[in-house]
């Protein structure tokens, strides 16, 4: 059966990329895209004002930039119906700060940008030595979705990342600061 020159344009019969694509079980969308951006916000609002107003309880006297890293967190985490250990643990030290904060916080974030590249990649090679491309063909869906929108997800972790490498280099600069006053005022001795 030849498909139609429109189902062609839009990416075959369920408007999905690459056009051969066959997805069981395939619903078409129903609602309009005002309707679903609405729908879409809507559940971001609700689940980034619980998690604001469960810190501000919980701990009211967290940093602007730890908040933020929180939301961030969420927001990234919020299309899973089961929030992965990391993320759960995250939130918990976040309310009552643990010792791990910050190297939770790095190896999260680096799974974002691992995660991030890895679809790069993925796609990048299906779409050069496979010649299947799983984007629309006009160029503000590349730029717009597939690049800045995924892009994001290696900025925000990136300087999470990076942030938690300089609070954790901090505190072993604090601890080596102060092991050495306790030696030098006699109270702790080298073994020898």
């Amino acid at each position: 059966m030849s498909k139609s020159p429109i189902a062609k344009v839009l990416g075959g019969p369920t408007g999905h990329f690459p056009v051969e694509a066959e997805i069981v079980g395939y619903l078409a969308n129903t609602w309009s895209v005002p309707s679903l951006l609405v729908a879409f916000a809507a559940g971001w609002v609700v689940i980034l004002g619980t998690t604001n107003l469960l810190v501000k309880r919980h701990n009211p006297t967290l940093g602007s930039g730890d908040k933020a890293a929180i939301l961030w967190f969420v927001l990234s985490t919020s299309e899973n119906p089961e929030p992965p250990l990391s993320w759960m643990k995250l939130t918990q030290d976040s309310l009552q700060p643990g010792r791990y904060i910050f190297f939770l916080r790095a190896m999260v974030s680096l799974g974002q940008i691992y995660g991030d590249i890895l679809y790069y990649a993925t796609s990048m090679f299906d779409h050069y030595h496979k010649g299947v491309t799983y984007c629309r063909p006009e160029a503000y869906y590349f730029w717009g979705y597939y690049f800045f929108m995924n892009f994001i997800w290696m900025v925000i972790p990136g300087y999470l990342l990076y942030s938690s490498i300089e609070a954790s280099g901090r505190a072993f600069q604090a601890l080596d600061k102060e092991s050495k006053s306790v030696q030098g005022n006699g109270h702790a001795k080298k073994k020898n």
